[in-house]
């Protein structure tokens, strides 16, 4: 867990996409968000420092893990950000603890990311396959995921710190947040959520379908929407894109909780 940024500044927990960890996530955004806000990054379990456990992977106990982190360090209320997996995530915080939550951020996410049966499957399939792997020695199940690694990065010029962030995660419970990710729906509640919303939509995604971005969007009463012409990598890979509406974004769910100001936007100093 990494905190930055004053303490008695407003508090943003921040919720990383699957496969990748909280640094590679959020690093290009931690220095602008610290001049403004109390931030918490978290690793989930599984991923990078995340808990390691024997247990089934669930979005519902990575929700739980984040309001555990903020009790740890005394933060009453926050603004969950989720990005990617990370929505999920942040929206089950709300569901669980709406008295914790302040406001919502959602970046390149999904409210039920597989509707057809066939991409339902496919990621149950994956959450079958970490099942599977309980039962196979952890070094075994390392060299595997370290041969498929080198594979899939071979092309790629990734650099080294990039590869070890990936290299930190547990193969089992990435299968196994797979599974999950198949498992998810929160179109019957969406309709629930009362906290000021920012979406943020990536009009040339290629992990998520962007229909199911604007889908969130619509589903949550008075989200105010962003839209990027950028794919899912660009908090990363186009971050001088991102970060001019990243930051607007939270200052929207931050600001208007706090006061009601809806005309409030960040301007970069």
């Amino acid at each position: 867990m990494r905190q930055f940024g004053p303490a008695d500044a407003p508090a943003l927990v921040l919720l990383h996409g699957w496969t990748v960890t909280a640094d590679l996530n959020w690093f290009t955004a931690y220095q602008a968000l610290a001049e403004h806000y109390h931030v918490v990054a978290i690793d989930h379990r599984g991923h990078g420092r995340g808990i390691r456990s024997r247990a089934p992977f669930r979005l519902e106990d990575c929700a739980d893990d984040a309001v555990a982190a903020a009790d740890a360090l005394g933060i009453d209320t926050f603004t969950p950000v989720g990005y990617s997996m990370g929505g999920p995530i942040a929206l089950e915080t709300f569901r669980r603890h709406r008295h914790r939550v302040r406001g919502l951020v959602l970046c390149a996410t999904f409210a039920n990311v597989a509707i057809t049966p066939r991409g339902r499957n496919r990621l149950r399939a994956l959450g079958l396959l970490g099942r599977g792997l309980t039962a196979v020695p952890g070094g075994i199940r390392q060299a595997g995921f370290e041969q498929l690694l080198a594979q899939q990065t071979a092309d790629r010029d990734l650099g080294d710190w990039v590869i070890d962030e990936i290299r930190s995660c547990d193969p089992r419970l990435l299968l196994l947040a797979g599974g999950e990710i198949g498992r998810f729906d929160a179109r019957p509640w969406l309709a629930e959520i009362d906290v000021p919303t920012s979406v943020m939509v990536m009009n040339r995604d290629t992990v998520v379908p962007p229909r199911r971005q604007y889908e969130l969007a619509g589903a949550i009463p008075g989200a105010r929407r962003w839209e990027l012409d950028a794919d899912h990598d660009v908090c990363v890979m186009g971050h001088q894109l991102f970060l001019p509406s990243f930051l607007d974004a939270c200052a929207h769910a931050c600001v208007e909780a706090a006061s009601g100001d809806e005309t409030f936007l960040y301007s970069p100093p």
